[in-house]
């Protein structure tokens, strides 16, 4: 059996979570979420605990298993504290600013570029050169997929490390053209 599937998923205080069948709703301080699973899961809500057993032993159903225990407690996690990526902006010129709710980043293009803003995610700029960008929202995987789609416009490059990387990414650097002896 699978390892994380068995573990309950333990609800704090002050989270509600709803099961409907295969549609769960977590309910909490910062917001709600709602994710439809897989009919092979039978989700039981018990004294504080969301339980997640399957249907039967084949392949498909032992690997929805694990999966649907870490959604259920990455849903409970981001209604209770919410989840946040920090993303560096290094390079001379290189900037973020706010334009209302959306970021505008100047990334030594001929042109800024704006990254409009999604359901549930916000941004904000953090320290004073503008070169900190705060991600954050109460849905895991749209805060990541917004890190990773923001560190595209233009990832950091092997040479001299200017781009976008997230705050404590190593980036590995090339020596460059060896020069005449």
């Amino acid at each position: 059996m699978s390892r994380i599937g068995r573990k309950p998923v333990v609800i704090p205080a002050g989270t509600k979570v709803v099961i409907d069948g295969c549609k769960v709703t977590a309910e909490g301080a910062k917001g709600t979420l709602t994710k439809t699973f897989s009919p092979l899961m039978t989700i039981k809500l018990e004294n504080g605990h969301v339980l997640i057993e399957r249907t039967d032993d084949e392949k498909e159903t032992r690997a929805l298993h694990g999966l649907t225990r870490a959604l259920l407690h990455n849903m409970v996690e981001g209604v209770t504290n919410g989840y946040s990526k920090e993303l560096e902006v290094i390079g001379v010129g290189y900037r973020a600013t706010m334009q209302g709710k959306d970021l505008q980043l100047n990334l030594g293009y001929s042109h800024p570029i704006l990254y409009k803003a999604i359901d549930g995610i916000t941004f904000s700029i953090i320290g004073a050169q503008q070169n900190h960008i705060l991600v954050s929202g109460i849905d895991k995987e749209a805060v990541g997929q917004c890190a990773a789609e923001i560190r595209e416009k233009r990832p950091p490059e092997p040479y001299l490390g200017k781009g976008i990387r997230y705050v404590g990414e190593k980036v590995r650097h090339k020596e460059g053209k060896a020069g005449k002896k």
